[in-house]
């Protein structure tokens, strides 16, 4: 009897524990929810008005009291309300008055969906060995799952230049929306621009160590070896082929202009050493990313009609001579000097959801509001060829736009309460906020 009272007690205590562990498990799943990925939202099922914001076309122009509406991922009407008539359509009518609406920004030259945590090398893959991987994609091994990139669409940032680092020719960039299940639904506009990293001038001293020699050897041999790939792939395009050579093949977009050069060069020097090398070589399409000394040679860059990335607003001053502001006012300088530029945040990818306050920076320091949000939408669209499509809020293009509660380059205001991507309304909660709510409840329970 004493036995069988024991079994019956350790069964029912078994029991208990079983249902707090599960009720245990339930809890921590359902707070791992909250911290994933949102799912991919659903694509756009009955057209919708945005009424009563004001407007920021991304071309300069501004509406008040607009209207948005868009209907199977296009946009249908852009303008004044008083001008939208809904022609027989039955449109869901969201009132926005008091709000701002922008085209998604653009962020490029980035790792996004490539690089997700810097200690951890199995989520590192944005870069690959060698000097000249032309050849590489860096779209297939882009993450739609990544923790970050949902931090960037609660600030706006819809579209992405995804895009690889390390050796000389790092490889091809493709350009995609930031709300997909896989690559191939998230991408844009695929392979679009090859990355050129141009070598660093040695300096010309009287020291000729066997370092600064073997510096300039290695230079030397670097170039002559793109001279000769870039020559070798010109002769392969225009010639049949029994067999694909993937590397030459992956750059003869070059010579025709279906595919853009991106080259990261920062020094005057080194920027009109690496544009006159391209179109020796028969380059048609060229960009310059980094362009700190881009004003040094503004004329240069205008006469070749080569537009800038430019990626150090946030940065310090190249030389130790120059204005301390300077960086700050770069962008400015770039509009009054006539060059097509948009912004990049090379700080780091997790801080790269700051986007829209370097463009704020560089507004307090003389470039005017709207073309710093051109410089975000717009401008970065047509660098990237993707401008038919998106970077700005017109009819016929895709429906991939925010709407703020206040000023989007001002981080005290910014607040967007929705964003779509080709018309579909995304969720916008991301682990960042996940964790606020968390311990912000944790403190203030403890009040």
């Amino acid at each position: 009897m004493l036995t069988k009272t024991k079994t019956v007690v350790t069964l029912a205590s078994k029991n208990m524990q079983h249902k707090l562990l599960l009720a245990a498990a339930l809890f921590v799943s359902t707070s791992v929810a909250w911290a994933q990925v949102p799912v991919p939202a659903a694509k756009q099922a009955k057209p919708i008005a945005l009424t009563g914001a004001t407007l920021h076309v991304g071309n300069g122009q501004v509406v008040e009291g607009a209207t948005v509406a868009f209907s199977d991922g296009k946009i249908t009407y852009a303008g004044p309300a008083n001008g939208f008539t809904a022609g027989g359509t039955a449109y869901e009518t969201v009132n926005v008055s008091g709000k701002h609406i922008y085209p998604g920004l653009i962020l490029p030259n980035s790792q996004i969906g490539l690089n997700e945590i810097e200690s951890v090398r199995a989520t590192l893959d944005q870069q690959e060995v060698g000097l000249f991987n032309p050849n590489v994609r860096s779209v297939v091994a882009y993450n739609t799952d990544s923790d970050i990139t949902p931090t960037l669409r609660s600030n706006g940032v819809l579209l992405a230049q995804v895009t690889p680092v390390g050796g000389m020719i790092s490889g091809s960039s493709s350009v995609v929306q930031l709300d997909a299940w896989n690559w191939e639904d998230a991408l844009v506009k695929a392979d679009g621009g090859v990355h050129l990293r141009w070598p660093a001038m040695v300096q010309q001293t009287t020291d000729n160590s066997p370092m600064v020699v073997q510096r300039r050897q290695a230079r030397q041999t670097g170039l002559q070896e793109l001279e000769a790939l870039l020559a070798e792939s010109k002769v392969y395009k225009n010639q049949k082929q029994d067999r694909e050579n993937l590397k030459l093949a992956s750059l003869t977009g070059l010579f025709d202009g279906s595919k853009k050069l991106f080259i990261h060069a920062n020094y005057g020097k080194e920027i009109v050493e690496a544009i006159r090398f391209a179109q020796k070589a028969g380059v048609k399409e060229m960009v310059i990313v980094g362009g700190a000394d881009a004003l040094v040679v503004a004329d240069f860059l205008k006469e070749n009609h080569i537009p800038v990335i430019y990626s150090g607003v946030h940065a310090l001053p190249a030389r130790a001579g120059d204005d301390v502001y300077l960086p700050y006012k770069m962008p400015g300088l770039l509009q009054q000097a006539g060059i097509l530029f948009c912004l990049d945040y090379d700080a780091s990818l997790h801080g790269s959801r700051n986007l829209p306050f370097i463009a704020g920076t560089a507004v307090a320091f003389g470039l005017p509001k709207e073309q710093a949000i051109s410089a975000m939408t717009l401008n970065a669209a047509k660098i990237m060829g993707v401008d038919k499509q998106v970077g700005s809020v017109e009819t016929g293009k895709d429906a991939t736009l925010v709407v703020s509660e206040g000023d989007l380059l001002d981080m005290r205001s910014n607040k967007i309460s929705h964003a779509f991507i080709q018309g579909r309304n995304l969720n916008l909660t991301d682990k960042q906020q996940y964790l606020y709510q968390k311990f912000n409840g944790k403190y203030e329970s403890g009040k």
